[in-house]
């Protein structure tokens, strides 16, 4: 069940003119107070881009290609964070000292996890995500049509993160 926690419109308000996602804000700060563990964490990502792919295609059986277009990236924003601690990848050490991913690190992100897997279907998905979160989301230029065949992509990303963190979940139990 997904708790619903109330932010005052003026703390939100200023996260967005710096161009800072609250969501993500909070999800770290809980993170990081509650200590979690880097599995745990793993797990964190995995849940949300379940419920961003389940969100995005509740929009398009609405006719919102606009936010399935973001909940669409969102899919792909979360594998590439749960790859990156995976992996732990050099980005994601960049990200915390940031504080924040950024959708350059994410997408660096993307390129280092094609390499490392050799699989080029990750900067590709990514690529995908990328622009439906521009042309898609923020330009408001992608129709339903465009966007639905968007979705196998971000189901082979998410279902490719799934195995690979179970992987490493079974990896880390029998060395354990």
């Amino acid at each position: 069940m997904d708790e619903v926690i109330y932010i005052p419109k003026r703390i939100a308000e200023e996260a967005a003119r710096r161009g800072l996602d609250i969501d993500e804000l909070v999800l770290n700060a809980v993170i990081k107070e509650l200590k979690l563990d880097p599995s745990e964490i793993l797990k964190v990502h995995v849940d949300l881009a379940e419920r961003f792919l389940e969100e995005a295609k509740a929009h398009l059986g609405k006719g919102d290609p606009v936010q399935a277009s973001e909940k669409l990236y969102k899919v792909a924003e979360e594998c590439m964070k749960a790859l990156a601690e995976a992996f732990n990848l050099p980005e994601l050490g960049e990200a915390r000292k940031r504080g924040r991913w950024t959708a350059y690190l994410l997408g660096s992100a993307s390129r280092s996890l094609a390499k490392k897997l050799d699989e080029p279907r990750i900067e590709y998905a990514w690529a995908i995500a990328y622009d439906i979160h521009v042309w898609g989301f923020h330009e408001a230029k992608y129709g339903i049509e465009e966007i639905e065949g968007d979705v196998a992509h971000m189901e082979w990303l998410l279902n490719y993160t799934k195995k690979l963190v179970e992987e490493r979940e079974g990896q880390g139990q029998r060395n354990a």
